[in-house]
């Protein structure tokens, strides 16, 4: 093991790579840098698992950055998968508690919201397009509605 711990701490200070995006970072990203392939991601990401991420991101080591936010599409795409069935249901009729929160999570001001209701309601069919339509799959539909909204063109989540 300590042979193991002293290889990971080798690499991550012979390492100036920045973490990776798909495998996050940690000491998995450090010892597989430079390692193309899913075997690598994987092994890299199991490793910054097992070998405590939310430590490496506290401290800020091992390439990972400790004074970082939450990326908001990440909220809004958690958020609308959560609560996807409310979400069909308010926004079929244009207004709710969920659909609310969700506007709020994207940003949306008091004075725009009535609009953006409206046009979630409108548009119900094109962003629920089926009973099985995904988070990623209604966002996509909400953006392109809003994108064509000079107001509410502001709202678009970006990935």
């Amino acid at each position: 093991m300590k042979k193991f711990l002293a290889v990971a701490i080798l690499a991550s200070a012979s390492s100036m790579s920045y973490a990776d995006p798909d495998a996050g970072c940690g000491v998995g990203s450090s010892i597989w840098a430079g390692n193309s392939g899913l075997l690598p991601k994987a092994l890299a990401s199991f490793t910054n698992g097992f070998f405590f991420q939310s430590v490496s991101i506290t401290a800020g080591v091992f390439g990972c950055n400790n004074n970082g936010v939450v990326s908001s599409s990440v909220r809004i795409t958690m958020f609308t998968g959560s609560n996807i069935d409310k979400l069909a249901s308010e926004m079929s009729v244009g207004q709710g508690e969920t659909l609310n929160t969700l506007a709020d999570l994207m940003g949306v001001p008091s004075q725009d919201k009535p609009a953006f209701f409206q046009a979630t309601r409108d548009n119900f069919s094109t962003i629920f397009a089926d009973d099985k339509t995904t988070a990623g799959q209604v966002l996509s539909a909400m953006n392109s509605v809003l994108a064509q909204d000079a107001t509410l063109a502001a709202y678009v989540v970006k990935a």
